[in-house]
Formats: C-alpha cells, sequence, structure tokens
C-alpha cells in the first residue's frame, strides 16, 4: 500500500472521490461548499492523504482537520464529511481553460492516471459542471489505472 498528500480539497459526490487541485487561494475551498450544498460531503480540506489500497486510490480524511472547511471570510466551519472515498476524477481550477478540451484526458496521482478536467472556480455553473464531468466518467467506467510497473506489478498479484 502506498500514498501520496496532496494540497488541495476532497469531496464525496454520490461515494466517488473528486480532488479539486489548485494555488492557493485559487477557489478549492469555496468550490467545494457550493458541492457541499448540492448534497456532497467533504472529505478533507487543504491536505489530502491519498491511500492506495487493493482497489486503487482512494482519498482519504486528514484526522486533525476531518469535517472542517475554511470559508474564506467566515472561518472554519464544520460541514457533512465522510472519512473516505475512492478517486474518480481530478479537477485542476483554472482560468482560461479549453472551450472543447480534448476527450479522456488525465494526471498522474499516486502512480495512477485518473481522469482530469479543469474548470474555472468561480464561474456560477462550476459545481455543476464538476458534476457532469464526474457523471461522464462514472458512465463511461472509466477507472484510475496504474501508470508504474511496481503498481501494475502489485495489482497483478493481489
Amino acid at each position: 500500500m502506498s500514498a501520496a498528500l496532496l494540497h488541495g480539497t476532497a469531496v464525496s459526490i454520490n461515494g466517488n472521490g473528486v480532488i479539486l487541485l489548485g494555488p492557493s487561494a485559487a477557489g478549492k475551498s469555496d468550490l467545494a461548499l457550493r458541492l457541499i450544498d448540492r448534497g456532497a460531503l467533504l472529505i478533507s480540506d487543504d491536505v489530502v492523504p491519498v491511500i492506495v489500497g487493493t482497489s486503487g486510490p482512494e482519498l482519504h480524511s486528514a484526522p486533525n482537520i476531518e469535517g472542517r472547511l475554511e470559508v474564506r471570510g467566515i472561518g472554519i466551519v464544520p460541514v457533512a464529511h465522510v472519512e473516505s472515498s475512492p478517486l474518480r476524477l481530478a479537477v485542476e481550477l483554472s482560468d482560461p481553460v479549453d472551450r472543447l478540451p480534448e476527450v479522456g484526458q488525465c494526471t498522474d496521482i499516486a502512480g495512477f492516471a485518473v481522469p482530469f478536467v479543469k474548470i474555472i472556480p468561480f464561474e456560477a455553473s462550476a459545481a455543476l459542471k464538476v458534476e457532469y464531468a464526474l457523471r461522464m466518467v462514472v458512465d463511461a467506467g472509466t477507472q484510475p489505472m496504474a501508470t508504474h510497473a511496481d503498481l501494475i506489478q502489485e495489482s497483478r498479484t493481489d
């Protein structure tokens, strides 16, 4: 079992883990708050442990900040949360984004090629876009795939 620690915010949407990535003040917590308002559950804010288990990478809560989200201008607030979810989608918060991005883009997280999209975080439709991107991944049956030979070998022997 391997692990990574990412700077980001992770939410669970219908049991599927989504990690929001970007530099400080990019809007990760703000977008997570809007997703939580739409029914998502917080996994972790600011620091996200990624643990690779037998079924692939999982997003976990950081124990010292579990169930807490930074809401800029308000403070640290308790929110509905879950301890972990399997990683299904990585979202980079970026401006600008491609109008019609290439289909099937992935990024490497903890040795796995993870479905990936870029979204402008402060657009009114940003939360909906995350949900649509996740729905496309789930509907296609896309799962993160091991990219390193040692992980591929581990998955064959498990």
